[in-house]
């Protein structure tokens, strides 16, 4: 085995890159682990947990540990890392000769009016109130900022007349343009402001395949609506979407909001023009592909009756252990809040209402709904929306005791390049070992994505369905066709 670790100074990029790079890495064949990250205090210690020695090094530079079978592997490696750094697109600015700005303040002078913030989340805060001093709306991508921050930085944008949206904020739309991992979807009148990242990616989509478009998706971090944020994005954001002549609709989406925030909230909902409808996820409320069939219908679209789907569609016969892995953390709590209404006890890492909360790493012999995105997962390795071998890992280790796995599949910028190449192999393969056992195994894959989405929405759907999965576009229909394969009322 072979270790190489290397420090490049002063040489910055994004996470959301990195985690790309990541992957790309440890994607080699002979591999067994790689980071390649900003040597900020978590990364670091992160290098000591995965066994690298710990280089002298500061959250200015880059650090690139990988550990590998043979020297062939770590050269294949490295040549996959300097591939990958290298198709990173340059800056305009640079391209023009002109040497890029080095402050959140001299963007602005050369005629900024939005700021995404990627740094760790140390250093977040600091970069998120220059631009709010700037005078500019601020897109917080990072996570592992404090609430105190969060609650600071609002307040200011406030006396500012600006809009922050995060953080993590993992999504967002603006004027036509993807922010973080964002879906390629068709321009229209509805607006979206969403306490919720992968939520609001399904809204978009199934509005996008019901001919709607959207006029901006505005993430305003799932915190937003809690007491001690009190929605200072979420107001701002509803008002700005009410002034904003190209939005003839607007969607609330958000998990249940505190009590008195949500009294405030509907305060302002009643002074808006523009008409608004609620998703908040729950029990007992509409699920979001209820509401995107509402407000494409409002919207004058043409809501497809069934929703888009690929595969033999499987009949429920003798129930099972239902076993569902997400990459979204709203489409598994969906899954979760559906599965429970049918089903019962229902184990999940999400928390929502009435949770049975379980860790990843705890055994459950009963019916599982994980989210794989949660930080007791990704901590030292890519988001599953990158990079899809956790899960590979997790469907081997599940398979044998399941008698259906539900998966989600979420597409977009910034997403897995292909990820049904990886999946369905892997579905093919744990169908094939149930069937030599003698063993009954569906698999259901809920699909997010647009038609204008680089992976291929159809492309990506019908690989999924020719290694012998049943996949629709619809994440709710997905869960209750799940439940009822597992044995749960209709």
């Amino acid at each position: 085995m072979t270790d190489h670790v290397e420090v490049r100074r002063g040489h910055y990029a994004d996470s959301v890159a990195l985690m790309q790079v990541s992957a790309a890495v440890t994607a080699v064949e002979g591999v067994e682990a790689g980071l390649v990250a900003m040597a900020t205090e978590l990364n670091v210690a992160l290098l000591g947990d995965l066994g690298f020695a710990v280089p002298s090094a500061g959250p200015d530079d880059l650090v690139v540990a990988v550990r590998a079978h043979d020297a062939a592997a770590l050269d294949a490696a490295l040549a996959a890392l300097a591939a990958a750094l290298a198709a990173r697109p340059a800056a305009s600015s640079a391209d023009a000769g002109e040497a890029a700005p080095r402050t959140v303040g001299d963007a602005v002078a050369r005629g900024a009016d939005l700021a995404l913030i990627s740094t760790p989340g140390d250093h977040a805060f600091v970069e998120a109130l220059d631009a709010v001093e700037a005078g500019v709306h601020v897109m917080v991508f990072s996570d592992n900022v404090t609430v105190a921050q969060e609650v600071a930085l609002k307040r200011r944008a406030d006396e500012r007349g600006v809009l922050v949206m995060g953080p993590d904020a993992g999504t967002a739309i603006v004027g036509g343009v993807g922010l973080g991992f964002a879906n390629v979807v068709r321009p229209g009148p509805v607006g979206v402001v969403a306490a919720s990242g992968t939520g609001a990616q399904q809204l978009a989509c199934l509005l996008d395949l019901a001919g709607v478009g959207v006029s901006h998706v505005l993430g305003v971090g799932g915190r937003d609506l809690s007491a001690a944020v009190g929605g200072r994005s979420t107001l701002r954001a509803l008002r700005m979407l009410d002034e904003d002549p190209a939005t003839e609709r607007i969607v609330l989406l958000s998990k249940p909001p505190d009590p008195e925030v949500a009294r405030r909230v509907e305060e302002v909902v009643a002074t808006l023009r523009t008409p608004l409808v609620t998703a908040l996820l729950g029990e007992g409320r509409p699920d979001l592909t209820a509401v995107a069939a509402d407000v494409g219908a409002a919207a004058g679209g043409s809501v497809p009756d069934p929703w888009p789907s690929w595969g033999e569609r499987p009949v429920p016969s003798a129930p099972g252990r239902l076993v569902g892995l997400f990459a979204g953390g709203t489409l598994c709590a969906e899954a979760v809040l559906i599965a429970r209404a049918a089903l019962g006890d229902v184990h999940a890492n999400v928390v929502v209402p009435a949770p049975l909360r379980v860790g990843g790493a705890t055994p459950v012999a009963g019916h599982l709904l994980l989210d794989l995105g949660e930080d007791e997962f990704t901590r030292g390795r890519p988001h599953p929306m990158i990079d899809g071998r956790l899960r590979a890992d997790r469907i081997l280790a599940e398979a044998p005791t399941a008698r259906v796995l539900l998966l989600d599949v979420v597409l977009g910028h910034a997403a897995h390049p292909d990820p049904a190449a990886e999946l369905a192999p892997l579905v093919a393969r744990v169908r094939d070992d149930a069937a030599t056992a003698g063993r009954e195994l569906d698999v259901v894959v809920s699909l997010c994505g647009g038609r204008g989405d680089p992976q291929g929405l159809e492309r990506q759907a019908t690989a999924l369905a020719a290694a012998g999965a049943h996949v629709t576009v619809s994440n709710a229909e997905a869960a209750r066709l799940a439940v009822a394969l597992a044995g749960g009322a209709r």
